[in-house]
């Protein structure tokens, strides 16, 4: 069982390029990849997003990248010398006209409008996909391990709530059939108060018997272990069951309101109170499930 929250890095250096991975993901209901990259790197996505895919199922994922070059410049300078002559000549030929002095020096000469262009290296895509590709690898690798440590810890915090959700059930499947013992019980000793003569047995058993119906939680509670024991066979699964459990979790609510309801007896309703205070929380835990 994994957890949707995790973080990791990879880093990849190569052939002159380096490439860096920072992942970090949280709780979502699909799996969504949120990356925003510089235009010169948009071919990349794509790479990040196959990668990513294969190993998760689930969670938001926000995805840092960078690329770098590690050897050489970056930028290639180009010079127009023919510009740079022209410039010189023409500034000789203003001084030798004005009498000024020729003070065009090679730095202020360089800082003329066209000398030099400034011109960004060519990227090799492919070297650099297949550099990122390995840097997503590793950063995916460590954000699994994350995930599954997480995933453990959940998997202990949610056996404690299961366990308390399944003894306030059997509390309640014990105290069931004490409920029409007991109104029958009442039943007949508001009837001899006000009756002097012997309560009619069968009169008795119909009353109980309709009450009984009225009360019967047994199909719920039924239910209500079929989940648990459901839910404890999903986290022993491996593989996206965050959904399943979430659904889950819906169906024990229910049968703890339907019991609720039906069952008229102020033990069972504290029971029930506890039991969806219990379901409630496993509920908050299983959102981060993948």
């Amino acid at each position: 069982m994994q957890s949707m929250t995790g973080y990791g890095s990879g880093k990849v250096e190569q052939d002159g390029w380096e490439v860096t991975v920072d992942l970090k993901t949280v709780n979502h209901r699909f799996l969504d990849i949120g990356m925003r990259l510089p235009r010169n790197l948009a071919f990349l996505e794509q790479t990040v997003r196959d990668c990513l895919g294969r190993r998760m199922r689930r969670g938001h994922a926000d995805v840092f990248l960078t690329v770098k070059r590690t050897e050489g410049s970056a930028v290639d300078i180009e010079c127009d010398e023919d510009l740079a002559a022209r410039y010189l000549e023409a500034a000789e030929q203003i001084a030798r006209k004005t009498g000024a002095e020729n003070d065009l020096t090679v730095s202020r000469l360089m800082k003329m409008e066209g000398v030099l262009t400034l011109n960004e290296r060519e990227m090799d895509e492919e070297l650099v996909s297949v550099i990122c590709a390995e840097a997503t690898e590793i950063a995916a690798a460590q954000l699994i391990q994350m995930r599954e440590r997480e995933g453990a810890h959940l998997k202990e915090d949610l056996t404690v709530h299961l366990n308390a959700a399944e003894a306030l059930r059997n509390q309640i499947l014990q105290r069931a059939p004490l409920v029409v013992d007991e109104y029958r019980e009442k039943l007949e000793g508001r009837l001899k108060n006000l009756l002097t003569d012997t309560v009619e047995p069968q009169r008795l058993a119909q009353e109980v018997a309709i009450i009984a119906d009225r009360c019967a939680i047994d199909e719920e509670l039924a239910r209500l272990n079929s989940h648990i024991l459901q839910m404890r066979k999903y986290m022993e699964t491996e593989g996206e069951i965050g959904k399943k459990m979430d659904f889950l979790i819906q169906e024990m609510n229910r049968e703890a309101n339907t019991i609720g309801s039906k069952a008229s007896d102020a033990v069972i309703a504290q029971h029930v109170v506890n039991l969806k205070s219990e379901i409630e929380k496993l509920r908050e835990q299983i959102q981060n499930v993948e």
